[in-house]
């Protein structure tokens, strides 16, 4: 797991768009199950209010009539969409030498910010973040900050860290009405009622991990 999200530097990445006017799930469900069914490409456009040369092109672009799967030609379709554009810092050099100088002296994402506003306030090539920062430092792929910068952040944390990823957001083990250790019953803080049960998880080095289980009637 850490893998997939160190690629994305732990933020969630936007879900994947089609542009407007492209054809939907629902559409290339019909047509799949229509060139099943041995209809013509005139007959399904008819069906879905599309232009014939769509839903030739459609089924030509994903293998032809005998190949044609509505999830795939989906997933062909959506990374079709995808334009990826450099980052803000790639496409400012001037402020990205700023941003990476800076936190080589200590500084971190919030006081280059308050930096940048107080000695080019005037200037809009200048402006960013203190959050686009972060996602540029940690976002490995976009290449625009070293990774070494991560051990300069005060946290060094190799991913960001949600802070809306907490058990009051019902995020951690997706415990459904979780309640925090501060919130725990004075009969769980005495010890005067069995049932209520705490485990430990201990994350050694060399990826190591130790958990514990008291029992029942701990705090």
């Amino acid at each position: 797991m850490f893998t997939v999200l160190k690629h994305h530097g732990g933020i969630a990445p936007e879900s994947r768009k089609t542009r407007a006017g492209s054809l939907t799930m629902d559409e290339r469900e019909e047509i799949s199950r229509r060139l099943c069914a041995g209809e013509s490409y005139r007959t399904i456009a008819g069906l879905l209010g599309r232009a014939v040369s769509t839903i030739s092109r459609e089924v030509n672009n994903n293998g032809g009539r005998d190949v044609y799967r509505a999830i795939a030609a989906q997933e062909r379709a959506l990374d079709r969409a995808r334009r990826p554009k450099q980052c803000l810092l790639a496409r400012r050099p001037s402020l990205r030498q700023t941003v990476v100088r800076l936190p080589e002296e200590e500084w971190s994402p919030e006081q280059i910010v308050g930096h940048l506003r107080r000695h080019h306030g005037d200037d809009p090539v200048m402006r960013i973040s203190h959050e686009t920062i972060y996602r540029s430092v940690y976002t490995t792929r976009w290449k625009a900050i070293p990774r070494e910068l991560c051990k300069r952040l005060r946290t060094g944390r190799p991913i960001r860290k949600n802070k809306r990823h907490t058990v009051k957001g019902q995020w951690r083990s997706q415990i459904t009405d979780a309640r925090p250790i501060e919130e725990q019953p004075r009969a769980a803080e005495d010890r005067s009622e069995s049932g209520h049960l705490e485990g430990d998880l201990v994350i050694g080095s060399n990826n190591s991990h130790s958990a514990s289980w008291p029992g029942p009637g701990c705090g």
